[in-house]
């Protein structure tokens, strides 16, 4: 999808602000009412294609770019932002999962009304808890990859503060079948 412009965070020499770790990804500029309502048009018919298909939920990401945008964004406007997309899926009949960004504590719950949380790496990076605190083992979502582990995947699924669902993946998350595939899920809890 084409973004306008006008809509990026612009970096300091005036081109769009890239994501450091993603250079194709650009942040979107959600520091006013304006710009907020403006990048939720252009994320409105992705939301309505999802629940056209029959989706359940959807998740939003990189609502920690504000981490990453040089001061030009905030933790508030991140929530605010985060909360226009959950009233837009919740008008469309879908359920908003929290997609990392373990620094919205409570508010991903309590005030933009997040339902679960899908999470990259959190055992990686000791931050299961944060999630599955706030929302209860069974409504978090957890994806360890291959490239990037913290001891074994057995560690992994040892480790109490994981959710109820965790699964190890490739990063390139490559089809059943297909070079690099890797799949793995962590036995349930007795």
């Amino acid at each position: 999808m084409d973004w306008p412009v006008d809509l990026l965070v612009p970096g300091p020499a005036g081109a769009p602000l890239a994501d450091p770790g993603w250079p194709d990804e650009f942040l979107l500029d959600i520091s006013t009412v304006e710009s907020r309502a403006a990048n939720l048009a252009q994320v409105l018919p992705s939301i309505r294609t999802c629940a056209d298909k029959g989706f359940d939920a959807v998740e939003f990401d990189n609502l920690d770019s504000y981490t990453r945008a040089e001061g030009r964004l905030s933790l508030d406007d991140a929530v605010t932002f985060a909360s226009l997309l959950v009233s837009a899926a919740r008008d469309h009949g879908l359920a908003s999962g929290q997609k990392n960004t373990p620094e919205l504590d409570r508010r991903g719950r309590d005030e933009v009304g997040f339902g679960f949380a899908v999470v990259e790496e959190c055992h990686r990076w000791g931050e299961c808890a944060a999630y599955t605190d706030i929302y209860g083992a069974g409504q978090v979502l957890g994806i360890e990859y291959t490239v990037d582990l913290r001891g074994s995947f057995a560690d992994a699924c040892a480790d109490p503060d994981r959710p109820e669902s965790l699964i190890l993946r490739d990063r390139k998350l490559a089809a059943a079948g297909a070079a690099g595939h890797v799949f793995q899920a962590c036995a349930p809890r007795r």
